[in-house]
Parts: structure tokens; C-alpha cells; sequence
């Protein structure tokens, strides 16, 4: 386990480099000059002092060359500092911890509604036993992933905030100003859990043990909850990262629909305004997020499944045999 903890330690510090990296690559190339977007902050096109640029660009160290840029800002990372916003001038660690907390909020409570929902329904869909409404529970999923997020945000707004006046249309705070946003980013995360469970879930109920279980007299619904979802949610867990970058993603289409300030919103802002520092530091916060779920992911599987740690314990066993009898051939010369 130390061994396999490490190796993924690793990996993850590779994952973060590699996309700190191509981020930093990605920026630099873009034609457009970020402190001349900085310093036209109203976007009217007025033409700006070119003694004041070159002062920006030296504060900065834009105008040093870019390998000496690449590591100075590499250097800065590796000891926490990602450096301060070209537009504000705020450090992007205190940014994106001012935008963090609404984030995690709107994230934590999509993610409830993403599980309850999309648990419920592949439940229903395989449960069933009448082929018309299970074919309409399994076609709801594709219709979850296939609706684009901001069309789904706009018709909430308009049925529950400007017809209903349920939920405050933009800008909201506490539980009111929230359940709608967490509900348009749990649709597509919902329909996702609901097609990848069902599917395991299916293919589950078609394993051997399942028909015992159902011969000694269980019923049906305590055959499905005590022997068929371990082991049907392994792949839900699979794709636990997809699911957040995800959540990530949609949280700009999201909190910009909503008006709602967290790291989606400061990401747009930072992307249009080619604020490097602050967009790499949400690109280390996405792949610090990524390779820490998957590694809970990956710690999880045995206790959902033993038969994956009894694959790894007999995979082991042969060598564990050949230490204790001196080898194979010679254990059967000794032994023999």
C-alpha cells in the first residue's frame, strides 16, 4: 500500500506539472498582450501610455525571455506562491479563495441533488418490471446529458423566479438563492450517475450469485440494495473524475447565467482578460482536485468490491509460495 500510495504521489505531481505546463504554453502563445487588456479596462480601445505597458510588463517579468518566465513562475508555484492578478493586482491564492467558498457551496449541493436523483432513477429503471416505463426511465438519462446547461438554467429562471417568484432570479444567497443553480448543474452530472449505475446494475443482476441470493428467499428490492449495488457502483466511481471536471466546467456556464461570483465566474474573467497567474492557478486547482478524487477512487474500490482485493491478494500468493519453499524447483527437490 506505501508502494502503491507513493506511485500515485507521483503521478500526481507529474499531472499537476504537465498541466501547469501546457497552461503556461497555451497562454503565452495567444496573439492578444495581457497588460495592454489590463490596462484598457473598459475595453473602449483608448490608446494607453506605452511607458506605462513597458512598467507593467518589467513588474510582471513579461518582458524577460520565456524559458526565464517558465521557471521563475514554476519556482514560485512549487513553494505555493502562484503569483498576483495582471487585472487587480490581488495574489491568485487570496482570489480564488475569496471565490472558493460560493463554489463549494453551489458544487456540494449539485452533487447531493446529482446522487439522490440519478441513484433514484437508475433504481426505478431497473427495478421495474413493466418494459414500457423501463424503457422510459432508461431513455431519461440521454435526455439529461443531450440539454445544454444554460438552456436548462434559463428555463428555471423563468418558470420559478420571473413566473412563480419561487427563488431569486440572480445573485442569491443561502439555500433559496442556490437550489436553482445546484439544480441546473446537477442535471447532466444526475443523467450521467443514472446511465453508468443502471448499466452495472443491469449487468449485475445477471451475475451467478444474484440467483442464489433470490434461491434462499430473498426479495427482490433486499436482493438489490445488499448484493447487487456494491458491486454495480464500481464504475459509477470510475468516472467520479469526470463527473467533477464536470461540475467544474459547468460552474462558468452556470454561476455566469445566475450572476453568482465563484471560481466558475472568476475563471471566465480571468480567460477573457488572459490573466495568466490567475488562470493557471485555477488549472492546479482543477488537476490538484482531479488526481485527489481519483486516488479516493481508487482506495474505495476494495471496499465496494472484494473480489478486486481478492485478485490482487492471488496475484501476490504465488510469489508469497515460492519465497517460503525456497523457489519452485528447488522448493519440489526439498519438499518432495
Amino acid at each position: 500500500m506505501a508502494r502503491y500510495l507513493a506511485l500515485r504521489v507521483l503521478q500526481a505531481v507529474w499531472v499537476l506539472w504537465a498541466a501547469f505546463t501546457i497552461s503556461f504554453v497555451v497562454l503565452y502563445l495567444l496573439p492578444a498582450d495581457p497588460i495592454s487588456i489590463a490596462a484598457d479596462g473598459g475595453g473602449a480601445g483608448t490608446p494607453v501610455d506605452k511607458a506605462a505597458i513597458a512598467e507593467l510588463q518589467a513588474r510582471y517579468g513579461l518582458d524577460r525571455p520565456l524559458w526565464e518566465q517558465y521557471w521563475t513562475a514554476l519556482g514560485h508555484a512549487v513553494r505555493g506562491d502562484l503569483g498576483h492578478s495582471i487585472g487587480t493586482g490581488q495574489p491568485v491564492t487570496g482570489a480564488i479563495g475569496d471565490a472558493l467558498p460560493a463554489t463549494l457551496g453551489l458544487a456540494g449541493l449539485a452533487l447531493l441533488f446529482a446522487t439522490v436523483g440519478g441513484v433514484t432513477l437508475a433504481f426505478a429503471a431497473t427495478y421495474t418490471r413493466r418494459p414500457w416505463l423501463r424503457t422510459v426511465l432508461q431513455a431519461l438519462p440521454s435526455l439529461g446529458v443531450s440539454v445544454p446547461t444554460f438552456w436548462t438554467g434559463l428555463l428555471l429562471l423563468q418558470l420559478f423566479s420571473f413566473q412563480w417568484r419561487l427563488a431569486p432570479a440572480f445573485g442569491g444567497h443561502g439555500f433559496a438563492g442556490t437550489v436553482l443553480p445546484a439544480l441546473t448543474l446537477a442535471l447532466p452530472i444526475g443523467a450521467v450517475i443514472a446511465q453508468v449505475l443502471a448499466a452495472g446494475l443491469e449487468s449485475t443482476w445477471r451475475q451467478p450469485f444474484v440467483d442464489v441470493a433470490l434461491a434462499k428467499g430473498g426479495s427482490r428490492w433486499w436482493v438489490q440494495r445488499k448484493h447487487v449495488l456494491r458491486p454495480a457502483s464500481v464504475p459509477t466511481f470510475t468516472i467520479a473524475g469526470v463527473l467533477i471536471g464536470n461540475m467544474l466546467a459547468g460552474s462558468v456556464v452556470v454561476e455566469t447565467v445566475f450572476a453568482r461570483q465563484g471560481v466558475g465566474r472568476l475563471t471566465q474573467t480571468a480567460v477573457l482578460a488572459q490573466d495568466i497567474p490567475v488562470v493557471q492557478g485555477i488549472v492546479l486547482l482543477t488537476s490538484a482536485v482531479f488526481v485527489t478524487v481519483n486516488l479516493a477512487v481508487d482506495l474505495i474500490y476494495p471496499l465496494l468490491d472484494p473480489r478486486i482485493a481478492a485478485r490482487a491478494r492471488r496475484a501476490v500468493a504465488p510469489e508469497k509460495t515460492n519465497d517460503k519453499v525456497g523457489g519452485t524447483a528447488e522448493g519440489v527437490a526439498i519438499h518432495g
